[in-house]
């Protein structure tokens, strides 16, 4: 892993969730749940790879799980159970140095935000996919609208957070996240849980290891991290 100093502070840092916060896929955990994990997986390996992530593929994952509340409330907690190494800290890490922490996920919103307030990140920095269900809790549907559900649909929102932060750094491990690299001050790649060859040839840090301690040296001055 190639290490560079940042010579000037960023102010936010955003993180993906799948495969970055957490070691699971939570489309491919649900799809556990309802029975039909081998035709999801094989779909989210297409959108996490060279494919990318589009309304169809998105739509197709879930009209084969068709998750209810609770499976999401499930889910939640699963993702804590497989929560990465490190990450409670180096978020804590960061917050004490005055950086905003944000979750940026094509993940379903129930789940990515319970996950994401138990790591301590507040609930109006963490962005996801709305999820639609009837009185008994079942699924309906979910927001087609978002721009989440599209490849490129992570740069709106980072857009939005650029304009009180022109100076962030993002973290993810699939190209959906990779879309948004030049628009950040700093991308950092994360093979940890997931390698994958096209996204380590194409960034400049790539992190394998399957602990996050080492995403604070590229994250923080030279000044910060003495401090």
């Amino acid at each position: 892993m190639t290490t560079k100093t940042l010579t000037d502070p960023i102010s936010a840092v955003i993180f993906d969730c799948d495969g970055t916060l957490s070691s699971i896929e939570g489309i491919d955990e649900l799809a556990r749940y309802t029975g039909v994990y081998d035709q999801v997986s094989q779909l989210t390996a297409s959108a996490m790879g060279n494919k990318g992530l589009t309304l169809d593929l998105y739509r197709e994952r879930l009209n084969l799980v068709k998750p209810s509340k609770q499976h999401l409330l499930d889910l939640a907690q699963q993702y804590f159970k497989h929560k990465t190494l490190g990450v409670i800290e180096v978020i804590n890490a960061l917050q004490k140095h005055h950086k905003e922490v944000y979750i940026v996920s094509a993940g379903l919103s129930l789940a990515v935000n319970l996950f994401g307030q138990l790591l301590g990140v507040a609930p109006q920095n963490i962005f996801a996919v709305d999820v639609y269900f009837d009185e008994s809790g079942s699924y309906l549907d979910f927001d087609r609208d978002s721009p989440l559900v599209h490849n490129d649909g992570k740069r709106k929102i980072i857009t939005e957070i650029k304009s009180m932060h022109p100076r962030v750094a993002f973290i993810g491990d699939g190209s959906n996240d990779f879309a948004a690299h030049d628009m950040v001050t700093r991308f950092i790649g994360f093979g940890g849980h997931y390698y994958r060859k096209n996204m380590a040839d194409l960034c400049e840090f790539y992190i394998k290891e399957t602990h996050l301690s080492n995403l604070l040296s590229l994250l923080l001055t030279a000044t910060e991290s003495s401090a």
